[in-house]
């Protein structure tokens, strides 16, 4: 059994951690994640986004008002008729390419199956 940590040594691990936990509270559920993701792909109409990503037009609406606020999506509105509305990543938005990569590459390592059986250390 490992020795029980100080209040001093959880608090600094806490604080080490804050950037991952204000992150993931910023793109950490489960439809911000579908529409970043989805959106790595280019530009695309709200309906576009619904059928791609499954989520309900309430849901969708909610979640990209909210990535639109933290400035990882923008909004165009095409006025010829009928209007359209198209939806892309910012800078910002572009910027978590990486981090799905290499997210992709943690899941296929250890979310296949194979990798969960493997014996403990």
């Amino acid at each position: 059994m490992p020795p029980a940590q100080s209040d001093a040594e959880t608090r600094e691990r806490n604080a080490e951690a804050c950037p991952v936990i204000e992150s993931l509270e910023q793109i950490g559920s489960q439809w911000r994640l579908a529409v970043l993701h989805t959106l790595l792909d280019g530009e695309q109409r709200f309906n576009e986004l619904k059928r791609s990503t499954g989520a309900n037009a309430r849901t969708l609406s909610r979640v990209l008002d909210d990535l639109g606020e933290m400035g990882f999506v923008e909004r165009r509105i095409e006025e010829e008729s009928p209007i359209a509305t198209y939806y892309s990543l910012t800078e910002k938005g572009e910027s978590l390419e990486p981090v799905f990569d290499e997210i992709e590459c943690w899941a296929s390592e250890w979310l296949d199956g194979t990798a969960l059986d493997a014996p403990e250390q």
